[in-house]
C-alpha cells in the first residue's frame, strides 16, 4: 500500500508540472502594441486640428480610418488567439490527466512486482540465476513423461536425483539411462550406487550384482571396485575388502580424487596405508626396505608439518598432513594438526570453509 501511495504522489506531481504552465494566461504587453500606436495617432490628429495643420473634414476621415483599424486590431488580439490557446490548453490538460497515469500503469503492471517483499543484499548474492533446482528437475521430469525414450534426459536427471536424496527415483532413472543409452561400466556402477543409497548404505545382492557387471565391463572401474570392497567388509570379510582396496591404490595415480576415501576405508578395516608419494619419491623408494620406506615417508610428513607451521595459509597442505596422520594410524597427531590448521586459517572465512569441506569424512572430533 505504501508503494502505491508513493506512485500516486509521483504521478500527481508529474501532472501538476504539466498543468501549471497551461493555467497561466499570458497577456500581450500594452506599450508598443498595435492598439497603442493607433491611439497615439488619434491623439496626434486632435493636436494637428487644434494647430490648424488640417481641416475638420480631413480630421474626421482620418479618425474614421484609424478607428476602423483600431477595432480590427483589438478584435484580432483579444478573441482569436484566446480561443485557440484555450483549446490547446484543454487538450493538453486532458492528455496529462488521462495519458500520464495510463502510460505509467501500462508500463509498470507487466514489469513491476508491487507485492514482492524486500530482498536483502546478502541474500541477493546467493540467489539462483534462473529457476530453483527443484523447478529444473520438475521441468526435466515433465519432458521425460512426454518423451520417455530420451536417453540423454535420463542420464542428466539420474545423478541429480541421487544427490538430492530421491534414491528410488534415481534407481529408476539410472535403469532407463541404461535402457536408452546402452550398457557401460560407469552406468552399471551408478545404478549400484543408487541401490546402495536406497538401502541406507547397505550393498544389497542386487546392488552387488550391478557392481560385478560393471567390473566385468571394466576391471578398473573405481566406483564398482570400491563398493565391491564395501560389500566384502559388510559381509565380515575384511581381508578381502583390504585386498580389493589395496589393488585400487596400487593402480591409481597419486592425485586420484577417490584415493583418500579408499585410504580411510583401509584404516577402518585396520590396515592403514602410507600416504601417496610423488612419482620421484616412489621411484626412490622402490629398492628400500619396508622400514626405510616408512622412515622416508615419516620424514616427508614431518617436513610438511614444519613448513605449515611457518606458512599456515596452505589449505591443501593442511589437508594432506591431516590425512597422512590418519592413514598412518596416528589420530592424536591428526587431531592436533586439525586444531593447528583451523587456528592458522581461522581469520579467512573462505579458507576455513575449504578446510572443513576437505575434512568432512575423516571422522575427527571438532
Amino acid at each position: 500500500m505504501t508503494l502505491w501511495f508513493v506512485f500516486a504522489l509521483m504521478t500527481a506531481a508529474a501532472i501538476f508540472a504539466v498543468l501549471l504552465p497551461l493555467g497561466l494566461r499570458s497577456r500581450a504587453p500594452v506599450q508598443g502594441s498595435e492598439t497603442s500606436v493607433y491611439k497615439d495617432q488619434l491623439a496626434e490628429i486632435d493636436r494637428d486640428l487644434a494647430a490648424g495643420l488640417i481641416v475638420a473634414v480631413e480630421a474626421d476621415a482620418a479618425r474614421t480610418e484609424i478607428g476602423r483599424r483600431l477595432l480590427a486590431a483589438a478584435d484580432q488580439a483579444d478573441h482569436a488567439p484566446l480561443q485557440s490557446s484555450r483549446r490547446l490548453r484543454r487538450a493538453a490538460a486532458v492528455l496529462a490527466l488521462v495519458g500520464l497515469p495510463a502510460v505509467a500503469l501500462a508500463v509498470y503492471l507487466p514489469l513491476g512486482s508491487p507485492r514482492l517483499p524486500d530482498f536483502p543484499l546478502a541474500a541477493r548474492s546467493h540467489a539462483p540465476d534462473a529457476q530453483s533446482l527443484d523447478g529444473l528437475v520438475a521441468q526435466v521430469e515433465r519432458h521425460l513423461e512426454k518423451s520417455p525414450s530420451d536417453g540423454r534426459g535420463w542420464s542428466v536427471l539420474a545423478p541429480v536425483l541421487l544427490r538430492t536424496g530421491r534414491f528410488e527415483d534415481a534407481v529408476r532413472a539410472f535403469r532407463n539411462s541404461i535402457t536408452y543409452n546402452g550398457e557401460s561400466a560407469e552406468r552399471r556402477a551408478d545404478l549400484g550406487e543408487a541401490m546402495t543409497a536406497a538401502a541406507s548404505g547397505v550393498v544389497t545382492d542386487q546392488a552387488k550384482a550391478e557392481f560385478e557387471r560393471a567390473h566385468a565391463l571394466n576391471a578398473d572401474e573405481p566406483k564398482a571396485n570400491y563398493f565391491l570392497g564395501l560389500a566384502a567388509e559388510q559381509d565380515g570379510r575384511k581381508a578381502d575388502a583390504a585386498s580389493i582396496w589395496r589393488a585400487m591404490l596400487d593402480k591409481a595415480s597419486a592425485d586420484a580424487p577417490w584415493r583418500p576415501l579408499v585410504q580411510q576405508a583401509l584404516a577402518r578395516v585396520g590396515q592403514p596405508v602410507a600416504p601417496a608419494l610423488s612419482d620421484q619419491a616412489a621411484a626412490a623408494g622402490q629398492n628400500m626396505s619396508e622400514a626405510d620406506r616408512e622412515t622416508m615417508i615419516r620424514g616427508m610428513v614431518d617436513r610438511l608439518a614444519t613448513r605449515l607451521k611457518q606458512n599456515g595459509e596452505d589449505v591443501d597442505g593442511w589437508l594432506r598432513l591431516v590425512r597422512a596422520y590418519v592413514v598412518m594410524g596416528d589420530r592424536e597427531k591428526a587431531k592436533s594438526a586439525l586444531t593447528d590448521a583451523r587456528q592458522a586459517v581461522g581469520k579467512d572465512a573462505e579458507r576455513l570453509r575449504q578446510l572443513n569441506e576437505g575434512l568432512k569424512n575423516l571422522g575427527l572430533d571438532g
